[in-house]
């Protein structure tokens, strides 16, 4: 495993401070590859959507037989 640069360790921790205060009444969901904010108390449902936050890769799926 390669080690992080700087801009990706500054990118996690800033995630990781974020998830001291993200709010239990919404979820973040990954749907074919957009990174979906919904309301928790809907999930899953088209209707739950409040947004969908552009830039950030994801994957919904669990990892493959790889490790990857």
């Amino acid at each position: 495993m390669r080690d992080l640069t700087r801009d990706e360790e500054n990118a996690i921790n800033a995630l990781k401070r974020l998830a001291k205060r993200w709010p239990q009444t919404l979820h973040l969901f990954s749907w074919s590859g957009s990174l979906v904010v919904m309301d928790a108390s809907m999930v899953p449902s088209e209707k739950a959507v409040f947004t969908t936050i552009v830039g950030i890769p994801n994957d919904g799926g669990d990892p493959d037989a790889n490790g990857r």
